[in-house]
Parts: structure tokens; C-alpha cells; sequence
């Protein structure tokens, strides 16, 4: 691993990269915060793929690409006179000293769960923090994660349920509302208690500590796989998907499954 001193001239020589290429590159050069805002998405999503797969070598590629997007807008923000780079970091570094009172001050805090409900009572204290408890969940969060993190928000104030088995009968509430509007072909009625309906098994997910991001992005790279074995083993068979059975391609999942348990 590098010394203090190594990581602190790396990141100037990413820093003088980018002044240059500001300059001398046409495409760098044309760049503003609203032309970046997509690569920026997209290199995110490419560090969430990475994380997911705990891919070592690409997490510390992707890192790079998401800080030099970082710098990138930093020194967008020196050109209009707003701020820099060291503006950043100097600001993130004051709001994480303020927000850590149980290591800068003399707040105890001796859970994780505690420092988390310190952490949203400060927030709502500070001078340009967030007006409400909810106001800090950006509102362009994919659903499922913001469904998470307003459950989450909520909970650091002591809005939750006492007992956490007692989510399930909610649950169960809410599949029985949705499966009565199905039954009515209520369609309006129905999207929302489906909405209910997934709200709630978020909310299960969270009392017992799961991702369900992480665990619904699992299940669509474990079908992904299954999908593509069955795909595959139809073309060798000459037969395609179109053409087969419900049940042939049935017996092909079930291999699909056999051959990830046996791995």
C-alpha cells in the first residue's frame, strides 16, 4: 500500500491530467455539468456492477472513473468562481467531523444504531441540512432504494414497529388487498396496493437487516444465467426458444439449476 505522501501526490497528478485536458482536449474542453451528468450515472452504475461482483480489480477502475467525474465538476465550479476542489473536501470533512460527535465531542454512542439516529438528529440541526427527516432522500433514487432508505430515515426517529415479526402480518394484509382489487381487474386500484404490497416487503427486508436491492439484483443475474443456459441448449439442439415447449424449456431450467448447485 502507498504512504500518505504517495496518495496525496497521486491525487495532484490526477488533478494536473484533468487541468491539462481541459485545455487541450476538444471533447474535455466542451464538457459542462449538465453534458457530464449522464457518464456520470452510467460510471456509477458501472462501480455498483463491480461492487456486486466484488470485483477487486474493477472496483479500483471504476473508483477512478467515478473520482475523476468528482474533480471533473470540481473544476467546473473553480472556472464559474463557485468553489474547488479543496472546497470539497474541506466542506465533507467539516460535515463529517460535525456529524461524529461520539468521536469529536463528548457524545457516547456505542451502537451503530445509535451513532444512526445522532447521525439524523444532527442532520436536521445544522444550518444547510435537511428541513425534514424525509427532505434528505434525493427524490431521482431508483423506488426500490428509496422505499429503503425513507423506511430507513424514519426508523432513526423511532418511527418503526416494536417487534419486527409483527411486519409480516402487514405483509399479509397488503398481498390479500392487492389479490382482492386483481380479482375486481381494478387496474388503477391494483397498482396501488401493489405499490403497498412492495413497500412492505421492503420494509420486512429491512427489519431483518437485508438489502433488497442487492438481494433482487442476485435474482436477476442468477435468471439471467439460468435463462441463457436454456437459450443455449436450444440452439445446440437446433430447436429454438420460440418453437419449444413450456416443459422442454422447463427441463432445461431445471438443469440450469442442477449445474449451479453442483458448482
Amino acid at each position: 500500500m502507498h504512504s500518505r505522501e504517495e496518495k496525496i501526490e497521486a491525487f495532484g497528478r490526477l488533478l494536473d491530467v484533468l487541468d491539462r485536458l481541459r485545455v487541450e482536449c476538444p471533447w474535455d474542453r466542451k464538457q459542462t455539468n449538465e453534458s457530464l451528468r449522464p457518464n456520470t450515472i452510467e460510471e456509477v452504475f458501472e462501480l455498483c456492477d463491480a461492487l456486486m461482483k466484488d470485483d477487486s480489480k474493477n472496483i479500483c477502475k471504476e473508483l477512478g472513473d467515478v473520482l475523476m467525474h468528482v474533480c471533473f465538476y470540481s473544476l467546473i465550479g473553480q472556472e464559474k468562481g463557485d468553489f474547488d476542489v479543496a472546497d470539497v473536501c474541506q466542506k465533507q470533512a467539516d460535515k463529517l467531523i460535525f456529524r461524529h460527535p461520539h468521536v469529536y465531542g463528548e457524545v457516547v454512542a456505542e451502537s451503530a444504531e445509535k451513532v444512526l439516529q445522532n447521525w439524523e438528529q444532527i442532520k436536521l440541526r445544522e444550518k444547510d441540512g435537511n428541513k425534514t427527516v424525509l427532505s434528505g432522500v434525493p427524490q431521482a433514487l431508483p423506488s426500490l432504494i428509496k422505499a429503503y432508505r425513507i423506511q430507513d430515515k424514519a426508523r432513526n426517529v423511532g418511527f418503526d414497529w416494536d417487534k419486527r415479526e409483527d411486519v409480516w402480518a402487514k405483509v399479509r394484509e397488503e398481498l390479500d388487498e392487492l389479490q382482492a382489487e386483481l380479482e375486481r381487474d381494478d387496474k388503477e386500484r391494483s397498482t396501488a396496493e401493489l405499490g403497498d404490497f412492495l413497500f412492505s416487503v421492503i420494509n420486512a427486508a429491512r427489519l431483518y437487516h437485508l438489502n433488497p436491492d442487492n438481494a433482487l439484483e442476485q435474482t436477476n443475474q442468477k435468471f439471467i444465467r439460468r435463462f441463457n443456459y436454456v437459450e443455449q441448449h436450444s440452439i445446440r439442439e437446433g430447436k429454438p426458444l420460440t418453437e419449444m415447449t413450456l416443459a422442454e424449456m422447463d427441463k432445461l431450467w431445471e438443469e440450469a439449476k442442477k449445474t449451479e448447485n453442483n458448482n
